[in-house]
């Protein structure tokens, strides 16, 4: 992909301070046309095709119902078996890693971009960006959201509603604002 060579590409997808490039507005643009027009598609065979090929990949039975958002798609990895319900956003600046077995409720929220602090910096429009990690087998209830810079284990379940502030380990539920674990959350083999 031409997005790959950009130097700013680059800097975002690293977390370092970047400025969005020409080669970054035009994906934006392009992929926010695209998505526009693929949230309108009654077909869901359809519709769940092309939203797959504006991503950097996806596995067998994705599924996602419009409406389905994010800002590059190319920084978006999902493995097999994924399904996500209405209204997801995803804000793909940072590398976004979905693992296999994975569901999203209604209005869920992944957002990698860090805006500065200083105001001074922010009004350059500059900003720095952090991975999100999820591991398989994991259930995000409906209108929770996902910050920068967290991992998700396997095996893990986010109530609806929570804000995960931090990573998580394997086998746990996590509830509130800011999230904790309310309990372990062994696989029954």
């Amino acid at each position: 992909m031409t997005i790959d060579n950009d130097p700013a590409y680059q800097q975002m997808i690293n977390g370092e301070l970047y400025l969005e490039s020409p080669i970054l507005q035009q994906r934006r643009r392009e992929v926010r046309e695209k998505i526009m027009q693929y949230n309108q598609i009654a077909d869901n065979d359809e519709r769940n095709t092309k939203m797959k090929s504006l991503l950097r990949s996806a596995g067998d039975r994705f599924f996602v119902e419009p409406t389905f958002e994010f800002s590059y798609g190319v920084n978006i990895t999902i493995g097999n078996h994924f399904y996500a319900n209405h209204g997801v956003t995803i804000c793909d600046e940072g590398l976004v890693k979905i693992g296999n077995d994975c569901k999203f409720g209604p209005k869920v929220g992944l957002y990698t971009p860090q805006h500065p602090l200083d105001p001074a910096e922010r009004r350059t429009e500059a900003e720095r960006t952090a991975p999100i990690t999820i591991g398989n087998d994991v259930w995000v209830g409906g209108s929770a959201v996902i910050l920068p810079g967290v991992t998700l284990g396997n095996n893990v379940v986010v109530g609806a509603g929570s804000v995960v502030t931090h990573s998580f380990p394997d086998n746990v539920v996590i509830v509130g604002n800011p999230a904790r674990v309310l309990k372990k959350n062994p696989p029954k083999d």
